[in-house]
């Protein structure tokens, strides 16, 4: 599968691992933190059905490169990756859309480039904090995180969720740096932005994933036009969880919203 080279702050290149899936309209899917592309398998098939589909690895996790540079993770870089897949693969827009971390890259893309975003699969996610004391406890668990993956390396996994569990990654370096500057958050500017989202959205959560359920009720209200659709049976990786309904869920968005 092809790989991208990247630039980072310095002289440091930084490969990243993608695959492409079919022919047609772009959809990017983005993978949550410490997952790798290969959560997205049992969506393959349906999907690249109808669209290019493109999965990869950010920075730091599965076969993608981990930067020593811990500038080289950002909101900014992530976003500026997808842009720059979606360049590789010759597409001017596309479908964006990611799970937790993913989701939360995919409304920061559109924020950044809504003129490439043709739709928005926001799944299992949360979009940030307005509240500087509430993005200060999120902050501080994602350093926790990073210091657990310094000191211990991968430690016990058996408890994550299934897209973690999946994952395979060469060292737990990359995670701890991904933690600090990707999982952590520095403003406001996705969540203030989903009122002046404009392209077709679906918001998807599933029914036991306890944490983002709250979360996933705010987008939806916000979004203007946006589809919700809670998935019974499934935690915070609905589309491994459920993947049947999972994938009825999402072509029917699709369908719906004239994509298909």
């Amino acid at each position: 599968m092809p790989t991208l080279d990247r630039a980072t702050t310095g002289k440091e290149k930084v490969k990243l691992y993608y695959e492409v899936h079919g022919e047609g309209p772009a959809l990017i899917l983005t993978h949550g933190y410490s997952a790798t592309s290969a959560m997205w398998a049992g969506q393959v098939a349906p999907l690249s059905e109808h669209f290019k589909l493109v999965t990869w690895d950010m920075r730091g996790h599965g076969q993608s490169d981990y930067p020593e540079d811990q500038a080289a993770y950002s909101e900014e870089a992530t976003v500026a990756d997808m842009a720059a897949l979606l360049d590789a693969v010759g597409a001017r827009e596309a479908i964006v859309g990611g799970l937790s971390l993913g989701g939360y890259m995919s409304l920061a893309f559109h924020r950044a480039h809504p003129e490439r975003t043709r739709a928005l699969l926001i799944i299992d996610t949360g979009p940030g904090y307005k509240n500087d004391q509430a993005r200060d406890g999120w902050n501080a668990n994602a350093i926790a995180r990073a210091e657990r993956f310094e000191a211990e390396g991968f430690g016990d996994l058996s408890k994550a969720s299934a897209e973690v569990r999946l994952a395979r990654h060469r060292d737990a370096s990359g995670l701890a740096r991904a933690a600090r500057g990707m999982l952590t958050q520095r403003d406001a500017r996705v969540i203030e932005s989903l009122p002046g989202i404009k392209v077709p959205a679906v918001v998807i959560v599933g029914a036991d994933d306890t944490p983002f359920l709250a979360a996933s009720d705010y987008m939806a209200a916000k979004i203007p036009g946006a589809k919700k659709v809670v998935i019974p049976g499934a935690g915070h990786s609905a589309n491994l969880d459920q993947p049947q309904a999972f994938n009825a869920a999402l072509l029917d968005f699709l369908r719906g919203a004239g994509l298909i």
